[in-house]
Parts: C-alpha cells; structure tokens; sequence
C-alpha cells in the first residue's frame, strides 16, 4: 500500500511542475492556458511539491497574489488534513 501512494504523489506532483512549466509556456506564445482550477486542483490532491517548485523555477503565477493566497489556503487544508489524520489513527 505505501508503494502506491509513493507512486501517487510522485506522479501527481511530476504532473503538477510540468503543468506548470506548460502553462508558463503557453503563456509567453499567446496560446490556450491550462486553467487556474486545473493547477489548483492537482495541487490540493496532492502534488503540492510539484506546483510550488513548478511556480519557483518557470517564475509562474509568482506576482499573482490571488492565486497564492488560494495555493496557501489548499496547504493549510492539508496540514489540517493529515493533523486530524495522525491524530485519529495514532
């Protein structure tokens, strides 16, 4: 079961910083975006690591304050998450 989730959140936080590069891309050309829902989605599913390096390193959505502010709050549910988590099934 570890190993699936390992997997999971490799690939789900691979997908996040490519997505986010994608997107960087396909905004300097002019072309149709990856969502802003999209990249939020992936990273409250778990692929956290991968948007935050993907936002650091392409330099994307790093002076969109709305959208760190979203990204923050989805990582506040997650530390809640796992909070409650450890707490119940310690």
């Amino acid at each position: 079961m570890n190993e699936f989730f390992i997997a999971f959140f490799a690939t789900i936080n691979a997908f996040s910083f490519i997505y986010f590069g994608l997107d960087k891309r396909k905004a300097q050309k002019n072309q149709h975006r990856i969502t802003e829902r999209k990249l939020l989605t992936m990273t409250f599913f778990g692929g956290t690591i991968g948007s935050i390096l993907g936002m650091l390193i392409f330099k994307h959505k790093t002076n969109k304050k709305n959208f760190i502010l979203k990204m923050l709050i989805i990582i506040l549910i997650q530390f809640l998450i796992l909070y409650l988590l450890y707490n119940n099934y310690k």
